[in-house]
């Protein structure tokens, strides 16, 4: 099923953009026939017109703190960093829980779930999409997986990263902004590796886009960079509790930089990780936590990435630092803002990129 939105008509330059979203669908119907892609129906500009702006942020759930505040004032939970967000062309996050009331908790430690009114509140915060290719977006089985691509439909909001069959997992979200055609691919590099099998999105089989299956994500960004000016990839990975890359993400962001990546941003260890350039690319590897239970300690630093992008080049980029209270992110300002960018500034060092 392709849902055709209109992005954003607040924005001057909105005239021109087209939203293409192709991830929620009844699962009982046939698998859906391959997306009009945007370069089907828009010809590729001659050169990109003016510069777009992607903001990130790290792993939301709806747990703890923040399962009484969903279901209070929902649209108001993320108000001291909404205007951060709804500031950029695409905000994209990662949603690392299942949307649903139903199902079977897997058989891991922590499983996570929320009602649909989450999806309000991420777009209530100027969110545009949200990444479930994560070590929780089937925690409830295929009944959540089920709810969540049908909740996404019914809220006409884009999830990437989870589908029916493998083509829907890998399929990225689209827009055409001011002339510029952006894909955001989704996948996760952390599964337990009792649920592997069962979780991964295959032919016929619905689950997640793994970045375990190199070969396969490759394809998709490969696939994405013949028809987009900007290619995204938002992958889940790490070692938990870790502010340096491993080898795994080092060795994947050089696969997918090859196959035609211009952004890569990650999240789960739920600490900051390094960013900064690698070669012509720009790569974030950690944003950390965003919206989640933690109380104190690194796993309570946060904050929204916004870059600057024409094409493949990003001209600019900038980290807003935040700290969790309550759950919820909370703007830093003055000298703890300075120290926290600082802080984050330094992270680039073990990770091997640069300014």
């Amino acid at each position: 099923m392709l849902t055709l939105l209109v992005r954003r008509l607040r924005l001057p330059a909105a005239v021109g953009i087209v939203l293409l979203v192709a991830a929620a669908t009844d699962p009982s119907s046939p698998p859906a026939p391959a997306p009009t892609l945007v370069a089907d129906i828009m010809p590729a500009p001659a050169k990109p017109v003016s510069p777009v702006t992607l903001a990130f942020a790290g792993d939301v759930h709806f747990e703890g703190p923040l399962r009484a505040k969903l279901a209070g004032d929902r649209s108001g939970m993320f108000t001291g960093v909404a205007p951060l967000l709804r500031a950029a062309d695409i905000a994209v996050v990662n949603l690392e829980t299942a949307i649903t009331r139903r199902g079977t908790p897997a058989k891991k430690e922590y499983t996570f779930r929320t009602p649909p009114a989450a999806l309000t509140a991420l777009r209530s915060a100027g969110i545009d999409a949200a990444s479930m290719a994560n070590n929780h977006g089937l925690d409830y089985g295929r009944a959540g997986l089920t709810d969540s691509l049908a909740a996404a439909k019914a809220a006409r909001f884009p999830i990437i990263g989870i589908g029916r069959n493998e083509a829907e997992a890998y399929r990225p979200y689209r827009a055409v902004v001011r002339g510029q055609r952006i894909a955001v691919i989704a996948a996760t590099q952390v599964l337990d590796s009792a649920l592997i099998s069962s979780w991964t999105a295959g032919p016929r089989q619905p689950g997640l886009a793994s970045a375990k299956d190199v070969p396969r994500l490759v394809k998709a960004v490969a696939a994405a960079r013949k028809n987009s000016d900007t290619v995204v990839v938002y992958l889940h990975w790490g070692t938990e509790g870790m502010q340096c890359p491993n080898a795994g993400q080092r060795s994947l962001m050089g696969s997918l930089v090859a196959a035609g990546a211009d952004i890569i941003v990650g999240s789960h260890a739920h600490v900051l990780q390094g960013a900064g350039r690698a070669g012509s690319a720009f790569v974030a590897y950690g944003l950390g936590n965003f919206a989640f239970y933690a109380r104190s300690g690194p796993a309570i630093q946060t904050g929204v990435l916004t870059l600057t992008v024409t094409g493949r080049h990003v001209s600019k980029y900038t980290w807003a630092p935040a700290v969790i209270a309550g759950g919820v992110p909370q703007p830093l300002t003055g000298v703890a803002a300075a120290q926290a960018k600082a802080g984050w500034q330094a992270l680039r060092g073990c990770a091997g990129l640069t300014p």
